[in-house]
């Protein structure tokens, strides 16, 4: 594995999700023991604490354990889904954004007049307008990357054994993380920095570490991980930085993730926290699954994020435990499955007991998506609230769970 030395801002695990201190002033309100947001009247209003009533937010019910996240789209962030700015203001500490700044929003074209960032600084603006913790996502990715980066100025693929392609590639990749990381230093809090570059094979005898897929992987091999990590620590030393992956739940993928961070510490190359994109289906992960993973990947001693939460509902989501974007579709099919909106509410009530059990490590929780209707797999109805904005049956569940863990003052 090709590493290299780097001073490294130690990530700290406390009761801050970046580690290091960095706090809305809605977050410290809630861990104050009251929420205050101006306007979000559509689920509460006033200022209430377990004490005097039960919580009717998300963020309100776990404000003592770890700040809960959504992941916006673009008609949310400038402000034309109204009714999704309600709920994501009046339930959330924390946003991500779903597409504003992977490389193909972004960053479309080569060159320094090749950027775009119109809706990227509206989704910053707007996290700031509500005084929310922001996440970048994503800095290196298979996916959403535009060919122009793989290719030479006459549209050659470029190739692992010439050397002056990897030159390219790698200039071309900090050129991208220096602008993008550097427009918003001090601004965006949490990067995934690198986005599911593990082998995705379920067998424990699969030697390969990285999905040999990639282009990334292909042609720079696990070098591009360490740069990646480097660079964006020298755009903002400040910002948390994150390796961010599915199904690390499995086994396989599991022992290939703590072998990847236990190599780049090894070389204090700056990776501070574990993204766990937490893409369920109704029986999958398991509580005993969920649990075993967790503590596996405390063991790095770094923060866990759980990053892309959703519950796939649909009958065909039900035989696949991926989150390769190749295999939304296929899991799709068949309508959602019987009794699903029970099925949802056991499952998410599930996995939230085991995120409260691990609450001293994990430091944020994101769902991907506000409603149904926003979610990449819409199909199959994942997310707490429904196409019209109203809070299902999986709502409550969660908001129970909060109230009934062990251990907590309701």
């Amino acid at each position: 594995m090709i590493l290299r030395k780097t001073v490294v801002t130690e990530a700290k695990v406390g009761s801050d999700p970046t580690g290091r201190g960095v706090r809305n002033r809605e977050v410290r309100l809630l861990l104050a023991g009251c929420s205050v947001l101006a306007g979000a009247t559509l689920f509460f209003s006033g200022c209430a604490t377990r004490e005097t009533a039960a919580p009717t937010t998300l963020k309100d019910a776990f404000r003592k354990d770890f700040p809960i996240g959504v992941a916006i789209n673009q008609r949310q962030f400038t402000g034309q889904d109204t009714n999704g700015v309600a709920i994501i203001v009046a339930q959330f500490d924390s946003i991500s954004p779903e597409n504003a700044l992977k490389w193909d929003s972004v960053h479309p074209r080569p060159g320094t007049n090749g950027y775009n960032f119109a809706a990227a600084d509206a989704y910053v603006a707007f996290g700031e307008k509500h005084h929310m913790l922001i996440v970048g996502h994503t800095l290196a990715w298979h996916n959403q990357t535009p060919r122009w980066v793989f290719q030479d100025a006459n549209g050659r693929p470029l190739q692992r054994t010439n050397a002056a392609d990897r030159a390219l590639l790698l200039q071309r990749l900090h050129d991208h993380i220096q602008t993008v990381v550097g427009r918003y230093r001090g601004r965006i809090q949490i990067w995934d920095v690198v986005n599911e570059a593990l082998n995705d094979g379920g067998s424990l005898s699969d030697t390969n570490l990285l999905r040999q897929r990639s282009p990334w992987v292909r042609i720079l091999g696990d070098e591009f991980i360490v740069k990646a990590f480097e660079w964006a620590h020298e755009a903002d030393p400040d910002a948390i930085l994150r390796y961010n992956d599915y199904s690390i739940e499995n086994e396989p993928k599991r022992k290939r993730l703590i072998a990847l961070i236990k190599m780049l510490q090894a070389e204090h190359v700056p990776v501070m926290a574990i993204g766990s994109q937490t893409h369920a289906n109704l029986t999958w992960p398991s509580a005993e699954l969920e649990d075993a993973a967790l503590t596996d990947i405390e063991q790095l001693g770094l923060p866990i994020h759980i990053t892309e939460l959703d519950v796939n509902a649909s009958q065909a989501g039900q035989r696949s435990q991926s989150a390769d974007v190749s295999q939304n579709v296929p899991a799709g099919g068949g309508g959602v499955a019987d009794l699903a909106n029970q099925k949802l509410a056991g499952q998410y009530g599930s996995l939230f007991r085991v995120f409260l059990k691990h609450r001293k490590n994990i430091k944020l929780v994101t769902f991907w998506g506000v409603t149904d209707r926003d979610s990449w797999r819409s199909f199959g109805k994942p997310l707490l609230f429904d196409g019209e904005g109203k809070p299902k049956e999986c709502f409550q569940a969660v908001i129970r769970t909060a109230l009934n863990a062990p251990g907590k003052l309701n």
